[in-house]
């Protein structure tokens, strides 16, 4: 379903920024080594202000997807992002595997990330990103329950907004769906993801790709969104601790100043794009 977009525009992009910090370490990898923290040390100190100062160079505002660990941990960051005018969304409370998780201890899981949001932003957040990309039979209870209007974790599509339907899973006799689920899908590729194509992890992800055959993907992707996805989306997904690295924030620039450019492109926070759902 085409969003109802700001006069002139023909497609919404979002420059997502999955601010992890040490929690991609401790709730995706169990890593707690200095090594590994010291990781997510350079994606708050180093990575957060150097994206920052990007965004504000092309007037960009954004989704800053954030665990409530994260925000406990590093404060200051938080501050920042939200003095710059970027919008501060659900993501986890330490990176979980929310597929591992029991419904009781998901929902719990939820409702202590939430109340970290609360005091370190000072509201409730309205969109959620799952730290595993994924959903449990439990999450949509879940996020209705918290109230939130916005998911972006589901691939479903790949540059419209949409609305998820469960699956009930019939091997024989084939899948039938259910009835949508109401909340709005912004959805997510693994192709518009800068970690597993560029991080290096040792017996885990060895990034496969350089940057510039990453941006001329992104590119290509954006291209072919802008000219044939009328009212739709194009969800970036980016972490401070892989795009901030010297050698790809150069390219990351350049792909921003691109997007920029199309006079067409609205560049803006999910939430604000949320707002124009043809409800």
């Amino acid at each position: 379903m085409p969003l109802r977009l700001p006069e002139g525009k023909r497609l919404a992009v979002s420059f997502g920024t999955d601010f992890d910090a040490h929690s991609a370490w401790l709730g995706s990898f169990d890593k707690r080594t200095p090594g590994y923290l010291s990781r997510g040390q350079f994606d708050a100190e180093v990575g957060v202000p150097r994206l920052l100062a990007l965004y504000a160079k092309y007037g960009v505002k954004t989704t800053f997807f954030t665990p409530g660990h994260t925000m406990a941990t590093f404060p200051q960051q938080i501050e920042a992002i939200l003095a710059h005018g970027h919008e501060i969304g659900a993501h986890g409370l330490y990176h979980e595997n929310i597929t591992l998780l029991s419904p009781e201890e998901e929902d719990r899981v939820m409702e202590a990330a939430i109340a970290l949001h609360e005091k370190h932003v000072g509201k409730r957040p309205i969109g959620f990103r799952s730290p595993a990309w994924d959903f449990s039979d439990s999450t949509y209870s879940v996020l209705k329950k918290w109230d939130f209007k916005y998911d972006s974790s589901l691939m479903g599509r790949d540059f419209q907004a949409y609305l998820p339907r469960p699956v009930n899973i019939d091997l024989e006799n084939g899948d039938t769906f259910g009835d949508p689920w109401q909340i709005v899908e912004f959805p997510v590729s693994w192709f518009l993801d800068d970690f597993p194509q560029l991080e290096f992890i040792p017996g885990i992800i060895h990034g496969a790709f350089d940057i510039d055959q990453l941006v001329k993907m992104w590119r290509t992707q954006f291209d072919y969104a802008y000219a044939n996805e009328a009212g739709g989306v194009f969800c970036l997904t980016v972490h401070p601790g892989t795009i901030g690295r010297a050698h790809h924030i150069v390219a990351y620039e350049e792909f921003i100043k691109y997007v920029v450019s199309h006079d067409e492109a609205w560049v803006a926070p999910l939430a604000d794009i949320y707002r124009t759902w043809n409800f």
